[in-house]
Protein backbone atom coordinates (compact mmCIF):
# COMPACT_ATOMS: atom_id res chain seq x y z
CA UNK A 1 0.00 0.00 0.00
CA UNK A 2 1.37 3.69 -0.71
CA UNK A 3 2.30 5.63 2.00
CA UNK A 4 -0.08 8.03 1.32
CA UNK A 5 -2.80 5.44 1.63
CA UNK A 6 -1.23 4.10 4.62
CA UNK A 7 -1.38 7.68 6.44
CA UNK A 8 -4.83 8.22 5.24
CA UNK A 9 -6.02 4.89 6.89
CA UNK A 10 -3.99 4.82 9.74
CA UNK A 11 -5.44 8.71 10.81
CA UNK A 12 -9.22 7.55 10.36
CA UNK A 13 -11.34 5.22 12.89
CA UNK A 14 -10.47 1.31 11.72
CA UNK A 15 -13.50 0.00 11.27
CA UNK A 16 -14.73 -3.44 10.45
CA UNK A 17 -17.48 -5.41 9.57
CA UNK A 18 -18.16 -9.07 10.42
CA UNK A 19 -20.99 -10.40 8.61
CA UNK A 20 -22.74 -13.70 8.82
CA UNK A 21 -26.41 -15.45 9.71
CA UNK A 22 -25.64 -15.83 12.86
CA UNK A 23 -28.71 -18.48 13.04
CA UNK A 24 -28.03 -19.16 15.99
CA UNK A 25 -24.86 -17.29 17.48
CA UNK A 26 -22.14 -19.73 18.36
CA UNK A 27 -19.03 -19.79 20.63
CA UNK A 28 -16.64 -19.81 17.45
CA UNK A 29 -18.63 -16.50 16.38
CA UNK A 30 -18.04 -15.04 19.64
CA UNK A 31 -14.26 -16.05 19.53
CA UNK A 32 -14.07 -14.55 16.12
CA UNK A 33 -15.94 -11.16 17.46
CA UNK A 34 -14.00 -10.48 20.66
CA UNK A 35 -10.53 -11.14 18.59
CA UNK A 36 -11.85 -8.89 16.01
CA UNK A 37 -13.04 -6.51 18.45
CA UNK A 38 -9.05 -6.01 19.61
CA UNK A 39 -7.55 -5.49 16.06
CA UNK A 40 -10.37 -2.35 15.23
CA UNK A 41 -11.61 0.98 17.13
CA UNK A 42 -15.36 -0.23 15.58
CA UNK A 43 -16.46 -3.73 14.84
CA UNK A 44 -20.05 -3.85 13.27
CA UNK A 45 -21.08 -7.19 13.64
CA UNK A 46 -23.80 -7.55 10.39
CA UNK A 47 -26.47 -10.08 10.32
CA UNK A 48 -27.00 -11.09 6.61
CA UNK A 49 -30.43 -11.97 4.93
CA UNK A 50 -31.20 -13.51 2.56
CA UNK A 51 -35.48 -13.76 1.92
CA UNK A 52 -34.97 -17.44 0.54
CA UNK A 53 -33.27 -19.07 3.34
CA UNK A 54 -35.40 -20.41 6.08
CA UNK A 55 -33.98 -19.32 9.12
CA UNK A 56 -34.56 -20.91 12.82
CA UNK A 57 -34.45 -17.44 14.67
CA UNK A 58 -35.43 -14.25 12.99
CA UNK A 59 -33.79 -11.52 12.17
CA UNK A 60 -34.83 -9.62 15.10
CA UNK A 61 -34.35 -12.68 17.45
CA UNK A 62 -30.83 -12.90 16.38
CA UNK A 63 -30.11 -8.94 16.47
CA UNK A 64 -31.48 -9.35 20.52
CA UNK A 65 -29.17 -12.70 20.84
CA UNK A 66 -26.07 -10.83 19.77
CA UNK A 67 -26.90 -7.74 21.96
CA UNK A 68 -26.68 -9.70 24.61
CA UNK A 69 -24.00 -11.66 24.11
CA UNK A 70 -21.81 -8.59 22.97
CA UNK A 71 -22.68 -6.57 25.90
CA UNK A 72 -19.59 -5.62 28.19
CA UNK A 73 -17.59 -5.22 24.20
CA UNK A 74 -17.58 -1.39 23.80
CA UNK A 75 -16.07 -1.37 20.61
CA UNK A 76 -19.29 -3.39 18.68
CA UNK A 77 -22.48 -2.77 17.18
CA UNK A 78 -24.78 -4.93 15.82
CA UNK A 79 -26.55 -4.18 12.81
CA UNK A 80 -28.15 -6.04 9.64
CA UNK A 81 -28.50 -5.77 5.72
CA UNK A 82 -30.05 -7.54 3.28
CA UNK A 83 -29.60 -8.28 -0.61
CA UNK A 84 -25.97 -6.37 -1.09
CA UNK A 85 -22.86 -7.15 -1.30
CA UNK A 86 -20.97 -7.68 1.91
CA UNK A 87 -18.45 -5.36 0.66
CA UNK A 88 -20.90 -2.51 -0.78
CA UNK A 89 -22.67 -2.78 2.68
CA UNK A 90 -19.32 -2.57 4.37
CA UNK A 91 -18.61 0.68 2.24
CA UNK A 92 -21.74 1.98 3.00
CA UNK A 93 -21.01 1.94 6.84
CA UNK A 94 -17.47 3.18 6.51
CA UNK A 95 -15.92 0.07 7.12
CA UNK A 96 -12.19 -0.38 5.37
CA UNK A 97 -11.90 -3.94 6.47
CA UNK A 98 -13.97 -7.45 6.12
CA UNK A 99 -13.32 -9.65 8.43
CA UNK A 100 -13.77 -13.36 7.77
CA UNK A 101 -13.30 -17.06 9.68
CA UNK A 102 -11.40 -19.60 8.53
CA UNK A 103 -12.23 -22.69 9.88
CA UNK A 104 -10.60 -25.33 7.60
CA UNK A 105 -9.48 -25.72 3.96
CA UNK A 106 -12.71 -25.81 2.63
CA UNK A 107 -13.56 -22.10 4.52
CA UNK A 108 -10.10 -21.04 3.28
CA UNK A 109 -10.72 -21.89 -1.01
CA UNK A 110 -14.36 -20.06 -0.95
CA UNK A 111 -13.05 -17.02 1.29
CA UNK A 112 -10.05 -16.56 -1.13
CA UNK A 113 -12.30 -16.60 -3.95
CA UNK A 114 -14.69 -14.39 -2.18
CA UNK A 115 -11.82 -11.82 -1.28
CA UNK A 116 -11.36 -11.57 -5.67
CA UNK A 117 -14.62 -11.04 -6.29
CA UNK A 118 -14.80 -8.98 -3.65
CA UNK A 119 -11.99 -6.67 -4.51
CA UNK A 120 -12.99 -7.02 -7.82
CA UNK A 121 -16.16 -4.70 -6.54
CA UNK A 122 -14.54 -2.72 -3.94
CA UNK A 123 -10.66 -2.85 -3.98
CA UNK A 124 -10.70 0.24 -0.93
CA UNK A 125 -12.44 -2.85 1.58
CA UNK A 126 -9.57 -4.93 2.64
CA UNK A 127 -10.42 -8.80 3.87
CA UNK A 128 -8.75 -10.17 6.93
CA UNK A 129 -8.81 -13.96 8.13
CA UNK A 130 -9.13 -15.23 11.23
CA UNK A 131 -8.79 -18.50 12.72
CA UNK A 132 -10.29 -19.97 15.44
CA UNK A 133 -8.34 -22.31 18.08
CA UNK A 134 -8.44 -25.78 17.51
CA UNK A 135 -11.30 -26.49 19.86
CA UNK A 136 -14.03 -24.38 17.64
CA UNK A 137 -12.34 -25.06 14.63
CA UNK A 138 -15.23 -27.32 13.32
CA UNK A 139 -17.65 -25.17 14.95
CA UNK A 140 -20.88 -24.15 12.94
CA UNK A 141 -24.44 -23.12 13.50
CA UNK A 142 -25.86 -25.84 10.74
CA UNK A 143 -23.63 -28.34 13.19
CA UNK A 144 -24.83 -27.34 16.52
CA UNK A 145 -28.63 -27.61 15.11
CA UNK A 146 -27.68 -31.03 13.77
CA UNK A 147 -26.95 -32.46 16.94
CA UNK A 148 -30.51 -31.33 18.06
CA UNK A 149 -32.94 -34.67 18.66
CA UNK A 150 -31.00 -37.52 20.18
CA UNK A 151 -30.77 -38.15 24.00
CA UNK A 152 -29.15 -35.66 25.98
CA UNK A 153 -28.81 -32.84 23.53
CA UNK A 154 -29.56 -30.49 25.20
CA UNK A 155 -25.90 -31.20 27.63
CA UNK A 156 -24.26 -31.25 24.21
CA UNK A 157 -24.75 -28.26 22.76
CA UNK A 158 -24.73 -25.77 25.72
CA UNK A 159 -20.25 -26.30 25.23
CA UNK A 160 -20.98 -24.77 21.93
CA UNK A 161 -22.82 -21.73 22.50
CA UNK A 162 -23.17 -18.09 24.84
CA UNK A 163 -25.38 -18.27 27.57
CA UNK A 164 -28.06 -16.18 26.43
CA UNK A 165 -28.12 -18.41 22.65
CA UNK A 166 -28.42 -21.51 24.90
CA UNK A 167 -31.38 -20.53 26.68
CA UNK A 168 -33.27 -19.21 23.15
CA UNK A 169 -32.19 -22.54 21.94
CA UNK A 170 -33.56 -25.16 24.08
CA UNK A 171 -36.63 -22.90 23.96
CA UNK A 172 -37.05 -23.09 20.11
CA UNK A 173 -36.23 -27.07 20.20
CA UNK A 174 -37.83 -28.23 22.58
CA UNK A 175 -41.00 -26.67 21.43
CA UNK A 176 -40.54 -27.77 18.02
CA UNK A 177 -39.42 -31.61 18.88
CA UNK A 178 -40.76 -34.17 20.93
CA UNK A 179 -38.29 -35.91 22.99
CA UNK A 180 -36.57 -38.87 21.17
CA UNK A 181 -37.35 -37.27 18.01
CA UNK A 182 -33.63 -37.13 15.95
CA UNK A 183 -34.66 -36.84 12.26
CA UNK A 184 -31.53 -34.60 10.79
CA UNK A 185 -29.45 -34.86 13.68
CA UNK A 186 -26.26 -36.53 13.92
CA UNK A 187 -27.56 -39.75 15.14
CA UNK A 188 -29.85 -39.58 12.02
CA UNK A 189 -27.11 -38.93 10.16
CA UNK A 190 -24.82 -41.78 11.63
CA UNK A 191 -27.70 -44.57 11.28
CA UNK A 192 -27.40 -43.66 7.71
CA UNK A 193 -23.57 -44.55 7.01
Amino acid sequence: MPNAARARRSATKRTAVYAGSFDPVTAGHMYLIREAAGLFDRLIVAIGTNPEKHYTFSVDERHELLARCVRGIPNVVIDRFSNDFLVEYAKRVKAQYVVRGIRNAHDYEYERTMRQVNGDINPAVTTVFLMPPRELAELSSSFVKGLVGPKGWEKVVKDYLPPPVYKAFLARFRKKRPRGHHEGGLLDMTERS
